[in-house]
């Protein structure tokens, strides 16, 4: 299986409007970054999306990629699920609905701001989409997946495990219950929004640090990063041996 980081911002994505910072002035593509989101590829070659955010449409056509097999959605704030409607042209190119899947709260935020896909007389080019509730670890493709759930601030949402890989997104907590389920891992992707000033609803880097330390994965990329991180080049010798941040394009087999 293999994992392409599509995007690794925040909601804002770097560079940020009006900033003249060192990171978003930089030149360097790895300090380049879209809203967060991945995409699997099954050992049968098909495509799950893994949140769908503004930056969607740019991100296949920057990647040169055509297919989307499923879409899983971590939460529903926009940075993760605006994008649901660039999906338009691969629903009408296969000529079937998307299959979308996620919490019930999560898929009913869908419906309410997509409501032209789910209309029973629809408007010509409204895309379509397949809501499936996720209520635990279900198989797709021949793919087992098993959803993570964490904190973000307040509301809980879900990451995803894959094989040995654990894709984490927008955490402020996981439980120790959870923590049974990233266990040795090859791989585990968290989201890091700072190197410092606690935030209220996503990790900075002493909480990430901490985790890796606790967890002991083999390696672990930071995603989810904003402006406030440093250069890409500073980081990758500022950090701890084994953890890494993630850049936009990077692949990961596994």
């Amino acid at each position: 299986m293999q994992l392409k980081f599509l995007g690794t911002g925040t909601s804002q994505g770097v560079p940020v409007i009006g900033c003249h910072c060192e990171v978003c002035t930089s030149a360097d593509p790895k300090d380049r970054r879209f809203r967060s989101s991945v995409l699997i590829t099954t050992d049968s070659a098909k495509k799950i999306l893994v949140d769908c955010g503004p930056d969607f449409r740019l991100q296949m056509l920057d990647n040169k990629e055509e297919q989307i097999d499923a879409v899983l959605l971590t939460h529903e704030h926009n940075d993760h699920i605006i994008g649901l409607d660039d999906l338009r042209p691969l629903i009408f190119k296969n000529r079937k609905n998307i299959d979308i899947y996620a919490r019930k709260r999560v898929g009913d935020e869908v419906r309410n701001r997509f409501p032209y896909a789910f209309a029973e007389v629809k408007y010509p080019g409204a895309p379509s989409f397949n809501l499936h509730d996720m209520t635990g670890n279900f198989s797709l493709f021949s793919t087992e997946i098993f959803p993570i759930e964490v904190m973000h601030g307040s509301i809980s949402i879900d990451g995803f495990r894959f094989k040995k890989l654990a894709y984490l997104t927008d955490a402020s907590f996981i439980s120790d219950y959870e923590k049974e389920q990233l266990q040795n891992l090859d791989y585990l992707i968290v989201n890091c929004i700072r190197k410092e000033v606690s935030h209220p609803a996503h990790f900075i880097l002493p909480d990430v640090i901490s985790l890796y330390k606790e967890l002991k994965p083999k390696k672990m990329f930071l995603t989810h990063i904003s402006h406030h991180m440093d250069v890409y080049k500073k980081m990758e010798k500022e950090l701890p041996a084994g953890i890494h941040l993630a850049y936009d394009g990077l692949v990961l087999d596994f």
